[in-house]
């Protein structure tokens, strides 16, 4: 998945404190302007793929100890750890053979052989570093090095399937 060389940057300070304290960073995102940045940090357990409220704070606490000795951000930044959810994005290529079958939303910033950059339908696995999603306009391989966002697509089939993951 891209990220902006920020966000590259704080994911190289989040994940190893993340996964000293035994979970998994999923992603680091940063949103706003100079000056009013919010960091959202989405991590799990790695057998669970949850993250409870008190392992948030936890991952928090750490998280900025870390970003205050390092100041990776220019001026003032809020901090927000969360689980990635259910209907969670999809940032490794091992995520698409994990949620192989549910239904996912996928965008690449080039288009497919039909012209197609953004698509909708379900993960069918991987074809070395190339998604496999079958949409209502038929197949479609999508390079996971050219994807701008993916992720899960909330229905009552993945909410009752993630439940036993």
């Amino acid at each position: 998945m891209r990220q902006t060389p920020l966000e590259r940057r704080l994911s190289e300070y989040a994940a190893p404190v993340i996964e000293d304290l035994g979970f998994a960073l999923v992603c680091v995102k940063v949103i706003g302007a100079d000056g009013s940045h919010t960091v959202q940090v989405m991590a799990e357990d790695p057998e669970t793929r949850r993250l409870g409220v008190d392992d948030a704070a936890t991952i928090s606490r750490a998280l900025s100890a870390v970003f205050d000795v390092e100041d990776p951000i220019n001026g003032a930044y809020r901090l927000e750890v969360s689980s990635p959810g259910i209907d969670r994005p999809l940032t490794k290529l091992n995520d698409f053979e994990t949620y192989e079958g549910f239904e996912a939303k996928i965008e690449s910033d080039r288009p497919a052989e039909n012209g197609q950059k953004k698509f909708r339908g379900r993960l069918k696995g991987l074809n070395g570093e190339n998604i496999l999603i079958e949409t209502d306009q038929g197949p479609a391989e999508v390079a996971f090095d050219t994807l701008v966002k993916a992720k899960l697509v909330l229905t009552d089939e993945l909410i009752e399937k993630t439940a036993n993951l």
